[in-house]
């Protein structure tokens, strides 16, 4: 069969795809999918270029490492289990000059490339291979949509946030 992505709110899920499983992975959703969330407080996740560091989840490591002109890296997003105020914003911060990796100021880019794919992907490894494994061998006995925020799978669009239900979808083999 198959796997696919689709937007969390779309309201066109049952008639677009008929008698497939729809799993929701976001913050969100019910146990156990709630785990694939880069949000998730699995624990013990390695900090990129902080060997001395780790982070409860992977949106801790992203939103820690992240710089702004008003605002340096803030390492106590490593410790936030609650999946609830861990986002530094724009809105209050102004716009970020990059994310930190060792004395390195990456760009946006450069960023999800060195520090969010191979965290997300330490953790789908690591604290979700079982998770991985079960939607595997779901999506090879029937359709499966992975529900997300977004849908973005294109590490180099930056003009959307990139969908880590496609990240799932693409470690698994599947359309995204």
């Amino acid at each position: 069969m198959s796997i696919h992505v689709a937007g969390r709110r779309r309201t066109t899920l049952q008639r677009d795809f008929p008698d497939a499983l729809i799993l929701d992975v976001t913050s969100r959703a019910p146990e156990p999918w709630t785990r694939l969330s880069p949000f998730y407080p699995h624990g013990g996740i390695p900090v990129p270029g902080r060997p001395d560091l780790t982070s409860q989840s992977v949106e801790g490591v992203w939103q820690a490492l992240k710089v702004f002109a008003s605002e340096a890296e803030d390492f106590g997003k490593l410790n936030v289990t609650t999946m609830k105020g861990i986002k530094r914003t724009v809105r209050r911060l102004g716009p970020p000059l990059g994310h930190r990796l060792g004395d390195r100021l990456l760009g946006y880019e450069e960023a999800r490339r060195l520090i969010y794919l191979p965290t997300y992907s330490w953790m789908l490894d690591n604290r979700a291979a079982d998770l991985v494994a079960e939607l595997r061998e779901l999506s090879r006995a029937r359709t499966v949509v992975l529900l997300d925020y977004t849908t973005n799978g294109d590490v180099s669009d930056l003009s959307k946030p990139l969908s880590h239900a496609a990240l799932i979808a693409r470690r698994i083999g599947g359309p995204t």
